[in-house]
């Protein structure tokens, strides 16, 4: 039974951190219905972005949150000279685009930092918060859940109250009638790119201050694989959604392969891809996705 709720335990802090990886995801889908390849690899940079600040004397938190700013900012420049250009009903060329960008941050990011791990300061107490038996939950398991909870009432609350968020809601529903309504679509979706990259950043940054984990260049790779899966098993357009899939992917990672004696752990993300096909065989829109709806 303890290793049942450490196992449960290994599950919250997983999926908890794909889960606020995978928010990111779901906002640029929810504008353009496009998966930014490239958005694991903004979040790495904005994470490397805070271990600099916080090496150059600036406390760790304020570190976060100008990493954040930084880029957002960047996400900004990159949507307004790259993404703009095209069709956004066009995925074709954006794919290509934010493939290519994927390659160019990762570079970059090896150039200046190396390949190196490097050890990642911590964002929360360390020690254990609540002790069953011999099954411990850290502190860092508790604040990353709830930072993945407040950053999504802090998403609802903005996409909900206030005009740039209603806005943003607008465009993702419908481009065409966004444009015929005055809406600057252009802004909209800078200001879409700009927020998801500033919340990958935050989940980069809590994801890297993982006890167990090193920051280096690849870092985000396997965990942008597990929160693509976790996006679109909650649905690539809820961001509560993306919340209940990165915990169930964090469930079938950390308890169910650990239960099936036949999967090797190496087999993890092939276990929750299964996971993925068997739910959207039955639901194709994830568990809270809108269900599309077409004109016959």
């Amino acid at each position: 039974m303890d290793l049942f709720l450490q196992r449960l335990f290994d599950a919250l802090t997983n999926g908890s951190t794909y889960a606020l990886i995978a928010v990111a995801m779901v906002l640029i889908f929810k504008a353009t219905t496009l998966i930014n390849f490239a958005q694991g690899e903004q979040a790495m940079l904005g994470a490397f972005i805070v271990l600099q600040l916080w090496k150059w004397g600036i406390p760790m938190w304020g570190a976060v949150v100008i990493g954040m700013l930084f880029s957002g900012i960047l996400a900004a420049c990159l949507e307004r000279t790259f993404i703009r250009k095209f069709d956004p009903a066009d995925h074709l060329p954006l794919v290509i685009i934010t493939l290519g960008l994927f390659l160019v941050i990762n570079a970059v990011a090896a150039i200046i930092w190396r390949f190196d791990p490097l050890s990642f300061p911590q964002l929360f107490p360390s020690g254990k918060a609540v002790t069953i038996g011999n099954a411990r939950l850290s502190w860092y398991s508790i604040f990353a859940f709830g930072s993945c909870l407040l950053v999504l009432f802090t998403l609802q609350t903005l996409l909900t109250k206030t005009k740039i968020g209603l806005a943003f809601r607008a465009v993702s529903s419908n481009l065409e009638s966004s444009r015929l309504c005055g809406i600057k679509i252009g802004q909209t979706l800078q200001f879409g790119w700009a927020l998801a990259a500033a919340a990958g950043t935050l989940g980069a940054s809590i994801y890297a201050a993982n006890p167990v984990l090193q920051i280096e260049p690849t870092i985000m790779l396997r965990a942008l694989i597990f929160s693509i899966t976790a996006a679109a098993l909650g649905g690539l357009d809820s961001l509560w959604g993306a919340l209940l899939g990165g915990l169930t992917i964090g469930f079938v990672q950390s308890v169910v392969v650990q239960y099936i004696p036949f999967i090797p752990n190496e087999m993890t993300l092939a276990a929750a891809v299964v996971v993925l096909l068997i739910v959207l065989t039955f639901r194709p829109s994830g568990f809270l996705g809108t269900k599309t709806v077409e004109r016959v």
